[in-house]
């Protein structure tokens, strides 16, 4: 049989594989070289760290502690697993698997999943109470934890989940790759130094910070359409350079326009939260606790909004426009408003974790926003699963986790190392996402097999339609 038969007798899947050159498919012997230039890596990345008075200190500590000998007998195991017992395993695996599907222990397991995730799909009240019981254990929980973990959920945790469910309409359902969304929190943090009367700039009068929630919503509104209304013919890096932009210029505003924003000193002394509306009288003090069950509710009434907004008529339209823009433009689908929408509401978000932060810290200044948070945030969306609200929440979640638990064992110029490798991993490994949209799995299984195209973000010769 000549190799065209043959090759017509391949599944798109198939011929997909056919053109990958994995790792394993090199020589044995460069990939044993491969895998002790990892392990040497490994062990400079985890080794002592570097001083200034002798640049070699590290170098030279990691040559001749027992470190590298550790990493380069792991990466050699794994090489020698792979190379040696590679077929055995994959044989034992294969019958475990043929065991399974002919309905074995872990073919009942697999089974029962699939049943149950089947049944939370098409009842509409038991889906509900699941979330419920989410709501209910996240209130629930913080209070046993110790009062580090309380603030870590509420300055970092809570307000990164909040800007990642915004930027996740931006991103995940619009594929509009924007680059400096935490401009947008810059906005509403300064819109609550603004009206509570703490900048140079006196307002026309000084509010609760709680009547500030909506201003700011709106001020981020405005400024999502003032970015988007000037990009609507961009898209992929052309795009992702103008919402750069964006950032610093914020940012640069924010530092240098000294009678309007208060420059490098930034504004001070700003009001705890408080409510004063309808017989309800409180005021949120220093005690993190307080701040993550008024965050927790706005998270919720966030993602209730979103979630019926991403089936309507406007989630369809953000994702046709994702897909194929000019598609959607023949089929009559007004992208310019859905590309605005998609900016303003993803924005909007941002206006009311600005006001809690900035009532939580009493004190904002140019360098709380610098760029790495934008990055950040676009890594959390991507980590979790673009276009999914539960992949949002845990990679956001997560990742910010994940460099607090190292802060006891891994120097604190080497957390983000450890970030950068996870990701690089996951984005080879899993590029999906932890918790992916079926949607994106799809577009992702298409690419694959050479039928579609999975990066939506993509743009066409030149940047413009």
């Amino acid at each position: 049989m000549s190799v065209a038969e043959t090759s017509r007798d391949l599944t798109p899947s198939e011929a997909g594989k056919l053109r990958r050159t994995a790792w394993y498919q090199q020589p044995r012997f460069t990939r044993l070289w491969a895998m002790v230039a990892l392990g040497v890596l490994l062990a400079l990345v985890t080794g002592e760290q570097g001083n200034t008075r002798d640049i070699f200190f590290s170098v030279r500590s990691t040559f001749t502690g027992g470190g590298l000998w550790v990493c380069l007998g792991l990466t050699v195991g794994v090489w020698a697993l792979r190379e040696f017992a590679g077929e055995p395993l994959r044989g034992v695996v294969a019958k475990e698997r043929a065991k399974a599907d002919a309905g074995g222990p872990l073919g009942g397991a697999r089974t029962w999943v699939r049943a149950a995730r089947a049944r939370v799909q098409a009842d509409k009240r038991l889906r509900w109470g699941l979330l419920l019981l989410v709501v209910v254990l996240a209130l629930v929980i913080p209070s046993g934890l110790e009062r580090y973990w309380q603030t870590v959920l509420v300055d970092q945790i809570a307000i990164f989940v909040l800007l990642a469910i915004g930027l996740n309409v931006v991103i995940g359902w619009a594929g509009l790759l924007d680059l400096g969304f935490f401009a947008f929190f810059a906005v509403g943090a300064y819109s609550t130094a603004y009206w509570t009367g703490h900048l140079p700039v006196e307002p026309p009068m000084v509010l609760n910070n709680f009547w500030v929630i909506p201003i700011a919503v709106v001020t981020c509104l405005i400024t999502g359409v003032l970015l988007g209304a000037p990009t609507l013919r961009l898209r992929g890096d052309y795009l992702a350079i103008v919402t750069l932009g964006f950032h610093e210029i914020i940012y640069l505003v924010a530092k240098n326009a000294d009678g309007l924003t208060g420059g490098p000193q930034g504004a001070r002394l700003i009001p705890d939260f408080s409510i004063d509306f309808a017989g309800i009288d409180y005021k949120w003090s220093i005690d993190p606790l307080p701040y993550w069950y008024l965050l927790v509710f706005f998270i919720v009434i966030v993602i209730v909004l979103f979630s019926r907004l991403e089936h309507s008529r406007v989630g369809r339209a953000w994702t046709a426009i994702r897909e194929d823009e000019i598609a959607a433009a023949a089929n009559g689908v007004d992208t310019v408003r859905f590309k605005l929408m998609a900016f303003a509401i993803g924005a909007s978000t941002s206006g009311v974790a600005g006001v809690v932060f900035t009532s939580k810290y009493g004190y904002i200044n140019p360098e709380v926003f610098p760029l790495l948070q934008s990055i950040l945030v676009l890594a959390y969306v991507i980590f979790g699963g673009m276009g999914s609200i539960p992949g949002v929440l845990i990679g956001a979640a997560s990742l910010v986790w994940l460099p607090e638990v190292l802060k006891d064992y891994v120097d604190p110029s080497d957390r983000y190392m450890y970030l950068g490798a996870l990701l690089v991993i996951m984005m080879i490994y899993r590029p999906q996402g932890v918790w992916p949209s079926r949607r994106r799995q799809r577009e992702l299984r298409m690419a694959e097999e050479g039928v579609g195209d999975a990066d939506a973000m993509s743009e066409p010769a030149g940047g413009r339609f």
